[in-house]
């Protein structure tokens, strides 16, 4: 499933990132494959909000649909 279906509190680990350019600006922000994170909130046709280690991020869209996860622990 990718990040656009995760449901608000739900934690997951991220197994895929499908654009190498989306995968480069997370990894500055240290997210890459295999990072636990938890979904704070999905805004309708708007950003998916997470939350890695303290440090909250806004994802579009369009970049969410990109992120492959699976459900984990965070």
């Amino acid at each position: 499933m990718c990040l656009t279906d995760v449901k608000r509190g739900q934690q997951v680990n991220i197994t895929r990132i499908d654009d190498a350019d989306l995968r480069t600006q997370l990894i500055r922000f240290g997210i890459a494959e295999g990072s636990a994170v938890r979904c704070l909130e999905r805004i309708p046709l708007g950003p998916c909000m997470i939350r890695h280690n303290r440090q909250e991020l806004a994802i579009g869209r369009e970049a969410a649909r990109k992120i492959r996860v699976c459900r984990g622990t965070a």
